[in-house]
């Protein structure tokens, strides 16, 4: 059996993530070691860890670096029960290190999420609600939405949240268009959707949803130039991160057409700061970070890294595997 460990500077995520039973299944696939790793006691665990060839983690995974892994001289590959791997794994790509991550297994919920988010926008929810706080907005003037069949939904990004996304809204007679300049024209027409540029996307889209990666090239990359563009009655959702919008300018512009919707799972920071306009603006609905996997979800993503390692260890084809190449377009 191959020698396994996990790592994680948290005990409570590893226990988070690898319940109801998920630990003991890793348990009975490999000869794991006893103790949990993390930076704090690394120097007094690893000369038990000659032969380790396996670590199993989550959120919070140790950052080695390669003083670290000089002393690891049989990883062979890291298994990453969540989704993005951008603060640690780069050290271990350039070593030829396989990090295979969950990503995709995350990726459901934010999608499932962003779905329902979506269909109650184009209904008016959001306004229709405030209006029918009052007799009178009940009665006169609450607002409808447009509806479903036929708008058009612009996602920002048509990676892994993007594309099961696409499949969810298949079924509601929706027009969909995508700004991604990672996507190849012939991925795009067999998800049959358009792609547009950025400008395009924020003018025609009912409602616009960023899934764009968190990286320095999409820092600040959402701004005035483009909220401005949105029509007086669209949706901005954004369940991707927060440090792709120009926070400031997204505030000047629904405080200056309140028929404008934001929809804000993430933020920068998180949560706001206590003067934020966000607690205020009529139009901002706030929650805190809950589109990815939580409760009962998050064993998903142990599952995903399960099936995974026996795939590796059959010598099968991995289906979950990240590379330096791939880690620049994850969230």
């Amino acid at each position: 059996m191959k020698k396994a460990a996990f790592f994680g500077e948290r005990q409570e995520r590893l226990d988070y993530v690898y319940a109801q039973g998920r630990r003991d299944q890793v348990s009975k696939l490999v000869d794991l070691y006893p103790h949990r790793v993390d930076l704090n006691n690394f120097d007094e665990h690893v000369a038990h860890l000659q032969d380790l060839e396996v670590i199993f983690t989550t959120w919070g995974m140790s950052e080695l670096q390669n003083e670290h892994l000089d002393q690891l001289p049989n990883l062979k590959t890291v298994f990453y029960g969540a989704g993005s791997v951008q603060k640690f794994a780069r050290p271990f790509l350039n070593r030829n290190i396989k990090v295979c991550s969950a990503w995709r297994a995350n990726a459901v919920p934010v999608a499932e999420y962003t779905l329902a988010q979506i269909l109650l926008a184009n209904k008016g929810y959001y306004r229709n609600i405030q209006d029918c706080a009052t007799y009178e907005g009940r009665t006169s003037n609450a607002f409808k939405g447009r509806g479903n069949f036929g708008a058009t939904i612009a996602l920002l990004g048509a990676g892994a949240i993007g594309t099961i996304l696409i499949n969810l809204l298949k079924p509601f007679h929706l027009n969909i268009i995508t700004f991604d300049p990672f996507l190849p024209d012939e991925r795009a027409q067999e998800l049959g959707i358009k792609k547009v540029s950025i400008e395009e996307a924020f003018a025609q889209g009912d409602i616009v949803s960023n899934h764009l990666a968190n990286n320095e090239q999409t820092k600040g990359m959402l701004h005035g130039a483009h909220f401005s563009k949105l029509q007086d009655h669209a949706t901005f959702i954004n369940t991707g991160r927060g440090a792709t919008v120009v926070e400031a300018d997204l505030i000047t512009e629904l405080q200056k057409r309140p028929t404008l919707t934001a929809l804000l799972d993430v933020t920068l920071p998180e949560p706001p700061k206590p003067d934020s306009p966000f607690y205020t603006l009529p139009n901002v609905y706030l929650t805190s970070h809950i589109a990815g996997s939580l409760n009962d979800e998050v064993v998903r993503m142990a599952d995903y890294m399960i099936e995974e390692f026996q795939r590796y260890e059959k010598d099968a084809p991995l289906q979950h595997e990240v590379t330096l190449e791939i880690i620049d377009t994850m969230a």
